[in-house]
């Protein structure tokens, strides 16, 4: 997870304990803490009573570059200017192409040295960095540490034949200026073992979670409604976290979340609340009474976004013909240089709908993989006062300028939130919780859309 830069107070640095004696830990903090344990002026700590939060981390990459001596920053899981000048290192060693990011062909060759490293060679050096990377504790960013959860645990899945889980408990308070003296804290539960550790272990890591207060699931991997170890934590958490543009196959993943929706799951998905300003301004731009008896119109929609990930273009299709209640009919993936897909609606009034969506080719890809770059709505009826340009303020209208019809149609620019990182986005939807109701109809035309593959 990520490493919270904010001032906190350690009431317990990360120690090494059997999962059977994590509560016994823990408890004795607290007792040490208790107002008659401590001096007059001592700092007062009480333990925080919002939620548990739960953190499935798979992605060793910066454990690995660490071992190998191309990392020295905090073990967070976040893919930021360290990891990426790390794996520009590790690339410049191992005669790779310099590009910073973590491509099939590097990943290949980083998992392959940190593995004759640790269990060939058994250099000495690597296997202390090995040593001291699992020593440190998994805290979170200050933007979710404000959020002040009751317990955090992290699930860190390893490499090995270790058949035993082991775990790490600690407790933070973040420091606030106006609560010198008084502080509300949060425990830390880190878990690490093999994939099947894990999983023989699912029952007791779900019986971490705080009784009688709110369970949240963040899943940062790709969808499993399959695993045990999902299942047991899924179904009792308030609401299951991902973030589709970490989706390697957007398709079936996206496949695999309405399945998970399907089964009565309440679902977030980070990336989902990315695309809110293209949402807000494709309603906006129909709010005139003038255009809005000509929605209906609508039967063409081209969608550009950064190639590599659908899912924000698929997402925001989904939302578009579950409002106006677009049935698809078929859908068809040509790849090409433009990694085109062209999916086909019916309209309640039969009038027949066709929509593209383009991966555009980018220099410098941003941060999040599959933004939208642009959306044009417009009508064969050229009477029709629907014609609608949205942009991001990166790619401007250039795009959607080349297919004609831009002097006519209402264009808006679209402030992106890519800059906009998964910790804020899921801080904010921690202090102000619930199901999303919009996302899960949407969701179920995306199903629609995706089962009429051809």
């Amino acid at each position: 997870m990520s490493t919270q830069s904010a001032p906190v107070v350690s009431l317990r640095a990360p120690k090494d304990v059997s999962v059977t004696d994590i509560e016994h830990e823990l408890n004795q903090i607290w007792k040490d803490y208790q107002p008659d344990n401590l001096a007059q002026d001592a700092i007062v700590a009480t333990q925080a009573s919002t939620f548990t939060f739960i953190v499935y981390e798979p992605e060793p990459t910066q454990h690995m570059l660490a071992v190998l001596g191309f990392y020295s920053g905090p073990i967070d899981g976040i893919f930021g200017p360290a990891q990426v000048k790390g794996i520009k290192a590790a690339q410049e060693s191992y005669q790779l192409p310099i590009t910073g990011k973590l491509d099939r062909q590097t990943m290949d060759k980083i998992q392959a040295a940190y593995h004759e490293r640790i269990t060939t060679t058994h250099d000495t050096h690597a296997l202390a960095v090995e040593k001291d990377v699992d020593r440190r504790g998994y805290v979170v960013t200050d933007a979710i540490a404000n959020t002040n959860p009751r317990r955090i645990i992290t699930i860190c899945p390893s490499a090995g034949e270790n058949p035993d889980v082991g775990a790490q408990v600690s407790v933070y308070c973040p420091m606030k200026k106006q609560y010198l003296h008084s502080l509300v804290c949060s425990e830390y539960i880190t878990l690490r073992g093999t994939p099947d550790a894990l999983e023989r272990n699912s029952k007791s890591i779900a019986n971490l979670a705080v009784s009688d207060l709110p369970r949240f699931l963040w899943w940062k991997d790709t969808p499993a409604p399959t695993k045990p170890l999902f299942k047991q934590l899924a179904h009792q958490a308030h609401s299951v976290i991902f973030d589709s543009a970490e989706f390697t196959t957007s398709e079936a993943d996206l496949t695999q979340i309405c399945q998970i929706l399907a089964e009565g799951m309440p679902v977030i998905d980070l990336n989902w609340r990315r695309i809110a300003g293209w949402q807000e301004l494709t309603a906006e731009a129909f709010d005139p009474p003038a255009r809005r008896k000509d929605i209906t119109e609508i039967d063409r929609v081209d969608i550009n976004y950064e190639q590599g990930n659908p899912a924000q273009a698929l997402m925001f299709l989904g939302w578009l013909s579950s409002r106006l209640q677009w049935q698809p009919t078929s859908y068809t993936h040509s790849g090409g240089d433009y990694d085109l897909r062209e999916i086909d609606f019916v309209a309640p009034n039969g009038r027949k709908i066709h929509t593209e969506l383009a991966g555009m080719p980018t220099a410098d890809s941003g941060e999040i993989p599959g933004d939208i770059m642009g959306v044009r709505l417009t009508s064969t009826n050229p009477k029709a006062n629907c014609s609608t340009v949205l942009c991001s303020e990166v790619a401007g209208c250039m795009q959607m300028e080349t297919k004609g019809g831009t002097q006519t149609a209402r264009v808006e620019e679209v402030t992106s939130l890519a800059e906009r990182s998964a910790e804020d986005l899921l801080a904010e939807y921690l202090q102000r919780w619930g199901r999303d109701l919009l996302y899960e109809e949407s969701m179920t035309v995306v199903a629609q859309i995706l089962s009429k593959v051809g």
